[in-house]
């Protein structure tokens, strides 16, 4: 019989690897996504393989060169859960990968993370 030590580096080991198969899966499927039509700034950047927080501040800054440089994406209509409010009706913009290499193109960022996935984006 394994001791408590032994099943605990085994039940670790499950989870991280479960972990790391699921972000694999998530970048996949983001990446697939895109080649199939208009997406979201956030998922164009998830295919790009990059960590949450990474996501997370270069979808702002893209908004804002998206804003700076006048283009505007496909308008779409979600419903989403808000603030405690169920089937809140949003306004979203969709991208397509031209869209997106254009605004990444007007993108300059400091880190070097953030500068290897402007990379990404720009390699259409």
């Amino acid at each position: 019989m394994a001791s408590a030590t032994a099943r605990r580096v085994l039940r670790d080991r499950v989870r991280a690897n479960r972990a790391a198969s699921a972000e694999r899966r998530a970048v996949a499927h983001a990446a697939r996504r895109v080649r199939s039509g208009a997406r979201s700034l956030a998922t164009h950047v998830i295919a790009t393989g990059a960590d949450a927080a990474t996501v997370k501040g270069v979808v702002k800054a893209l908004r804002t060169a998206a804003k700076n440089a006048g283009i505007k994406g496909r308008r779409a209509r979600i419903r989403r859960s808000f603030d405690g409010a169920r089937n809140v009706v949003k306004t979203v913009y969709r991208y397509t990968r031209a869209q997106v290499a254009q605004i990444a193109a007007q993108y300059k960022p400091r880190k070097a993370e953030y500068k290897g996935v402007r990379a990404a984006l720009i390699a259409v």
